[in-house]
C-alpha cells in the first residue's frame, strides 16, 4: 500500500498575491510544506498537483512527482468536489494525505502522529480530518444556535463544536473517489490547536502566521 502525500496550490490567488509563492519567512510556503513533508519517512512519496509552471517546477526540483492539473479545475467556477474527485483520479497511490500550503503552523509530529492513527485504527473510520475546537457564541438569522439566550453560559460551558481546517486529512484514494471529497463518511475529527490550525486565508493571515514562524521555534516544523 503506498501512502503519498497530495500537495493541491494553483496560480491566481485572489486574497493574497501569489501567497503560495510569496517569501515567507525566507522561502515560501510551498517550499515550506514540501520540505517538511519530505523529511516524513513514512510517508512514500509527495505529489504536487498544480496548474502552474512555475510551482511544478519547484516541486520537481525538490524532489517530487508532479501532476499537470487542467485550467478548468483551476478556475473559480469548479466546485471543490469535482476538484477532489480528479486529483484523486490523477492520483498514483492507495492513500492521500493531503496538506495544505497555507496552514504553515502545523507541526510535524502531529502529520507523522496523524498517520500512524490513520494507518493503526482506519477500521474504525474512512477518513482522518483535523479540525479545531471553536467555544464561541454561534448565531444564524439573527438567532443563537449553541446556546440559549435566557440561560447563556459561560464560554467554557458552551458545546464542543469542531471546524474543519483542511491542515492535514488522510482517505483512501477510492474513497475520495466515491465521497468526492477528503472527508469519508465516518470521519476521525483530529484535533489540533488553534495555532496549528491558522489557514492563511489573508494578508493579515499572512502576517501573523510569518511572525509564529520565525518567532516561536515550537511551531517551526517540530
Amino acid at each position: 500500500m503506498k501512502v503519498k502525500a497530495l500537495v493541491a496550490v494553483r496560480s491566481g490567488s485572489q486574497r493574497v498575491q501569489n501567497k503560495n509563492i510569496r517569501p515567507f519567512a525566507g522561502k515560501s510556503l510551498l517550499e515550506i510544506k514540501l520540505e517538511q513533508l519530505l523529511s516524513i519517512k513514512i510517508l512514500d512519496g509527495v505529489v504536487v498537483n498544480s496548474n502552474d509552471l512555475q510551482m511544478l517546477e519547484i516541486a520537481q526540483r525538490m524532489g517530487c512527482e508532479t501532476v499537470k492539473r487542467e485550467e478548468y479545475y483551476a478556475s473559480n467556477q469548479v466546485s471543490m468536489s469535482e476538484v477532489y474527485k480528479n486529483m484523486a483520479e490523477n492520483f498514483d497511490g492507495d492513500v492521500v494525505v493531503y496538506a495544505n500550503v497555507t496552514n504553515p503552523l502545523l507541526k510535524t509530529y502531529t502529520i507523522e502522529k496523524a498517520i500512524e492513527t490513520y494507518m493503526f485504527q482506519s477500521e474504525d473510520f474512512d477518513s482522518l480530518n483535523s479540525a479545531h475546537l471553536i467555544k464561541e457564541f454561534l448565531f444564524q438569522e439573527g438567532h443563537p444556535i449553541n446556546y440559549e439566550l435566557k440561560k447563556q453560559p459561560r464560554s467554557q460551558d458552551l458545546p464542543d463544536i469542531y471546524a474543519l481546517n483542511f491542515a492535514i486529512n488522510i482517505i483512501e484514494k477510492e474513497k475520495m473517489i466515491q465521497c468526492k471529497n477528503v472527508v469519508g463518511e465516518k470521519p476521525y475529527i483530529w484535533r489540533i490547536d488553534e495555532i496549528e490550525a491558522t489557514d492563511i486565508d489573508n494578508p493579515i493571515d499572512f502576517e501573523f502566521a510569518e511572525y509564529i514562524y520565525t518567532h516561536h521555534e515550537d511551531y517551526k516544523n517540530k
